[in-house]
């Protein structure tokens, strides 16, 4: 039996249930009225996992929500086709569909048979979590030239593995494995 949860008792980064639908909590704020008999409300940004839309609401202090049935479970990519992202599910080695609305932008930063985590939403995968940052090589990049350095904050474009450009520093060669903030985009140091 999953516990409840009160709304003013959900913090930041919590998983919560509303409406038979799982959410993420991103930020949680709750206003204490000044009026006496005046009633506690908490607003949530929330993100919905199934559609991946981030919305606030209010919520009275003391709405009751349910824990979602939410594993994660890892699992290696394979490959994308029509039918979707297919990965496999490293406990259980069945392999996870997932449509491109579940997987959204996450193909820039995934290899085959790198593993990552699937979010399962009673027993069906309805989303990843990819780490924060991932080590991609660079496909291509400009030479840079004689007398390049770290410093000054001079970048060039250049093109990784999966597709993906970002901006590297100018010393950054061809075939060199560099890490990248997935949720930035931007070049994280070399791996």
């Amino acid at each position: 039996m999953s516990g409840i949860i009160e709304a003013i008792g959900i913090k930041r980064k919590m998983f919560f249930e509303h409406e038979d639908i799982p959410y993420h909590c991103l930020d949680v704020e709750v206003s204490t009225p000044t009026a006496r008999g005046g009633q506690t409300l908490v607003r949530i940004k929330m993100r919905n996992l199934l559609t991946r839309a981030v919305f606030d609401k209010t919520f009275k202090a003391g709405e009751k929500f349910r824990e979602p049935d939410l594993v994660v479970v890892p699992a290696s990519y394979l490959y994308s086709d029509t039918d979707g992202s297919h990965f496999m599910d490293q406990e259980s080695y069945e392999t996870l569909s997932l449509n491109e609305e579940m997987v959204g932008d996450a193909l820039d930063f995934l290899t085959e048979g790198r593993i990552i985590q699937v979010q399962k939403f009673n027993g069906n995968p309805i989303g990843l979590q990819i780490p924060t940052h991932v080590e991609l090589s660079v496909t291509y990049t400009e030479p840079g030239t004689r007398g390049d350095t770290a410093s000054g904050g001079v970048t060039k474009p250049a093109k990784l593995e999966t597709g993906i450009e970002i901006r590297v520093p100018l010393f950054i060669k061809e075939g060199e494995l560099v890490k990248v903030n997935t949720e930035t985009r931007e070049f994280a140091g070399r791996a």
